[in-house]
């Protein structure tokens, strides 16, 4: 059973920093890519970052490009979520997802379809 479970959102100002964490059960969660999207209020779920099973390749959507990093622990099953410089439009609760695998070697994928496990989410709000 792979349980993936975020925690580390929160209510920030504009330009404020949070960083999400994504704990995930099983010991194959090093040998899988696992990604971050989110859902705001009344849009679609939307690509935000992913990382290959090694982390040697990362992904990120033009909207948080420079601003959020993507980084993994395997030894710690987690991978992390580093925002900085967010703005309202950030709001919207964040999901991690684990991706293809084992040992994917492919393009990371940016497409919800191609992730099947899923976290509940956390609530990320930016307020300006």
């Amino acid at each position: 059973q792979v349980q993936l479970v975020e925690s580390g959102g929160g209510s920030v100002q504009a330009g404020g920093s949070l960083r999400l964490s994504c704990a995930a059960s099983g010991r194959t969660f090093s040998t899988y890519a696992i990604a971050w999207f989110r859902r705001a209020p009344g849009r679609e779920r939307e690509f935000v970052s992913a990382i290959s099973w090694g982390g040697r390749t990362t992904r990120y959507a033009d909207s948080v490009k420079g601003r959020f990093t993507i980084s993994r622990d395997n030894a710690r099953n987690t991978v992390f979520l580093q925002m900085n410089s967010l703005k309202p439009e950030d709001t919207a609760v964040y999901y991690c997802a684990r991706g293809p695998g084992p040992y994917y070697s492919g393009d990371v994928p940016a497409v919800s379809h191609e992730y099947g496990y899923w976290g509940q989410g956390t609530q990320v709000t930016v307020s300006s």
